[in-house]
């Protein structure tokens, strides 16, 4: 099986780039490969709790609640965070921000990297 380190740099709701990373982190997940999820720039709004959007429109957070429940790790840039006046208490519970040292590693143990 495969390793895979998903950055996703793209906010949720504006495009489908957050929600197309999400299927592949699922799908990678039934298919028994591992994957880690880091969240750049506006992607750390994936990982804001409590998302309510608009009726019709796929709750992008409960679906990364789903994917930590079943152990996937997520991690947001802090400095993201900071920039964006986001504090780990408004990320969703499992949610760990971290510096670039932890993406750098991750990188280096990982088969695939990919980009959102």
């Amino acid at each position: 099986m495969a390793s895979f380190t998903l950055i996703i740099y793209e906010a949720p709701y504006a495009k489908d780039r957050a929600l197309t990373a999400l299927r592949f982190a699922t799908t990678c997940d039934l298919e028994n490969h591992k994957v880690r999820i880091w969240l750049f720039e506006n992607g750390i709004y994936l990982a804001k709790k409590e998302q309510n959007p608009a009726q019709g429109l796929i709750n992008y957070g409960q679906i990364l609640k789903d994917l930590i429940k079943g152990g996937i790790e997520v991690k947001a840039c802090v400095v993201c965070a900071d920039a964006r006046g986001l504090t780990e208490n408004e990320l969703i519970e499992g949610v760990k921000l971290s510096t670039i040292h932890d993406l750098v590693e991750w990188t280096a143990n990982s088969d695939k990297i990919i980009t959102f």
